[in-house]
């Protein structure tokens, strides 16, 4: 359990940004705004975020759902710098411009499409992370999208997507010597990429188990 005096610590070095600009495609609509469980997937991340961050920031692209969702709910939004290339990196990187303004140490980025993460996920990585980086982990594999970066990588990412290139999220964050964080539960990892799992979602968290 994490004490007061961490938690206060951290929510003042470390702001948080969701990656909403994705496409959706599979999903059929946008992803950001559908409701699980009376909530809208990108208020799910949102409420994650806030829990380890100062401030909470939304990625999206302009004039969608998630830019106006996010502009009710009174939250900053970030657009890619035009030229930037498709892709999350493009959102961190308007993350950490934005963290660097306000003086930050560390950005937290999360998906806007994982509503089972752990909690306490971006307490645990900005802990582990230090000075530098962190990452989620899990039996399965990296999760790349669910990760605290230092404002400092902010010349290196820039760097990275001159020219229009993309290089691979995990690959920038290996440059950056990212501890891995080891979660057990796989599944709470797990995307919400169509509507079969929206619904599946929707089926877990009425459980009782």
């Amino acid at each position: 359990m994490q004490s007061t005096a961490m938690t206060s610590d951290v929510r003042g070095s470390m702001v948080g940004v969701v990656i909403a600009g994705g496409r959706s495609v599979r999903f059929g609509g946008e992803k950001a705004v559908a409701v699980l469980q009376g909530r809208a997937l990108l208020m799910w991340a949102v409420a994650r975020l806030a829990r380890a961050c100062g401030e909470v920031a939304v990625n999206a692209r302009p004039d969608t759902g998630a830019e106006q969702l996010a502009r009710s709910a009174r939250l900053p939004v970030l657009h890619d710098a035009a030229g930037d290339p498709d892709g999350p990196l493009a959102g961190v990187k308007a993350g950490l411009l934005w963290a660097r303004e306000l003086g930050a140490t560390h950005l937290a980025v999360s998906p806007c499409d994982v509503p089972l993460a752990p909690d306490d996920l971006f307490l645990r990585l900005r802990e582990a992370a230090g000075a530098g980086a962190a990452h989620a982990e899990t039996a399965e594999g990296r999760q790349p999208m669910c990760a605290v970066w230092p404002v400092s990588a902010l010349p290196v990412l820039t760097e990275a997507l001159a020219d229009g290139a993309h290089p691979a999220t995990w690959r920038m964050l290996e440059q950056l010597g990212a501890v891995k964080v080891f979660f057990p539960d796989a599944e709470s990892f797990a995307n919400l990429n169509t509507r079969e799992d929206l619904s599946r979602f929707e089926a877990l968290l009425r459980s009782p188990a």
